[in-house]
């Protein structure tokens, strides 16, 4: 698909050209990429967002086993009859 953008501020384009020249590019596969880019970043950032908020709720998960595995050894070893402190 072609796509045109037409009034570029000519400083904006020298930088452009400057980044895609760095790269050893076109001006075109630079764009290119760029808008790749920017089309996917929301996506991108929304992952990433969700995989942050799955990370912090096993994260508590983890630590309610803990206590709950804590509490449960506790009285294992009172059923036990273990006077010595764990």
């Amino acid at each position: 698909m072609e796509i045109k953008v037409r009034n570029v501020d000519p400083i904006a384009v020298k930088k452009i050209d400057e980044m895609a020249k760095r790269k050893n590019i076109s001006r075109q596969e630079f764009l290119k990429s760029q808008l790749e880019v920017l089309a996917f970043f929301h996506e991108q950032t929304n992952r990433e967002l969700q995989l942050k908020n799955m990370l912090e709720k096993v994260l508590q998960m983890m630590g309610q086993c803990s206590t709950t595995m804590e509490n449960m050894n506790e009285i294992m070893h009172e059923l036990m009859g273990g006077d010595e402190p764990l």
